[in-house]
């Protein structure tokens, strides 16, 4: 039974750009706690750990930058962050009063939460992020790039010119206008590690994504952007001198797997709501509670930080294709699981408000 779990781990791996090699034992132990696993798969799982205390009480209050905000993980982020004490600005290519009031709502009416509009694509308008942020937060000492768009699902052949341009631009020379302007602010500031993230997905390991090629080929740069930036950080480069910044600006890449937002359900079939949204998607909330943690705890330069690593995969197999159990999210026949009391648009995506 583990050689089939660890086959469909295996043949999964192409399809969404999952870690290499053998886990870490503190990501053994987290998954370790969540299930009871018999025989082999137990112990290559391992014991159990508790998650560290990463709130405002203390860390400090921490100030983040979270692009694509006001909806989906990005969204999530932001309402984990303020449930634990911590600042946020989130931007977005729409007016984000409706997210920002609803996590006002929720959270107090004195919380920090800011937002303003901002086209990643633009320079003009990622620098007035940038200002805006940073007199809004007085200190950023994070910064999620989580703004992106896949095009739909689609042949190439078929998809327009534009959107092709749009999607290369939003993802790819988004990330880099957005990181520019976030290590300019971060090295400036004094005695200030900042952590800089680039979010990844399918197609950053270099498999095929049929459908999603313009955006698998943005995602795939994303790895190569920041390792040429980390060894920039660390070594510098040959023939140029660089002076030292007051600030420590640290890069790194961010993977939420599958979230069940609009870039994952839009045009998506039956056939693959069952697998392998069904198995291994997540609520965007989910996602937030792992990485968070995970986003605050992080040092050096850089870390991979994942929500789906490879004991978390293993683990909803085995309980997928081995204990038999049934998604939360997905029924039978390939619909959306509605739960009573919640909203949900048309495609399926669950309203966060």
């Amino acid at each position: 039974m583990s050689f089939m779990v660890l086959t469909l781990l295996q043949a999964t791996s192409a399809f969404m750009g999952l870690p290499a090699g053998r886990p870490s034992r503190r990501d053994r132990a987290a998954v370790a706690a969540q299930i009871e696993l018999p025989g082999p798969i137990a112990d290559l799982i391992g014991g159990s750990s508790a998650p560290a205390d990463v709130s405002a009480r203390v860390l400090g209050q921490k100030g983040f930058v979270i692009t694509g905000g006001a909806g989906g993980v990005g969204y999530a982020y932001a309402d984990e962050l303020l449930g634990i004490g911590h600042s946020v600005v989130i931007c977005d290519i729409k007016d984000p009063i409706a997210p920002v009031n609803a996590l006002k709502e929720k959270h107090g009416a004195d919380v920090p939460i800011f937002g303003c509009m901002c086209d990643v694509s633009k320079a003009e308008s990622v620098e007035e992020l940038g200002k805006f942020a940073k007199e809004s937060l007085g200190t950023i000492h994070y910064w999620v790039n989580n703004a992106g768009i896949n095009g739909g699902r689609r042949p190439f052949t078929t998809i327009p010119i534009k959107t092709v341009e749009a999607v290369v631009n939003v993802n790819l020379v988004g990330l880099l206008l957005c990181t520019k302007v976030a290590m300019d602010i971060m090295g400036q500031q004094a005695g200030v590690e900042g952590h800089i993230f680039q979010t990844v997905g399918s197609g950053v390991k270099g498999g095929g994504t049929p459908g999603y090629v313009a955006y698998g080929a943005t995602k795939r740069g994303l790895p190569q952007m920041t390792d040429s930036l980390v060894q920039e950080l660390t070594k510098g480069v040959p023939g140029y001198e660089v002076a030292p910044t007051p600030g420590t600006v640290c890069v790194h890449t961010l993977s939420p797997g599958m979230v069940f937002t609009d870039l994952l359900l839009d045009d998506s079939t039956p056939e693959l709501r069952k697998f392998p949204f069904g198995v291994l998607a997540a609520q965007p909330p989910e996602v937030a509670a792992d990485l968070v943690p995970k986003m605050l705890s992080v040092g050096g330069q850089g870390k991979k930080v994942e929500f789906l690593t490879n004991d978390r995969v293993l683990t909803k197999f085995y309980e997928r294709f081995v204990q038999g159990k049934k998604s939360e999210y997905i029924d039978d026949d390939g619909n959306v699981i509605k739960k009573p009391g919640a909203q949900y648009l048309d495609n399926g995506v669950q309203k966060q408000y």
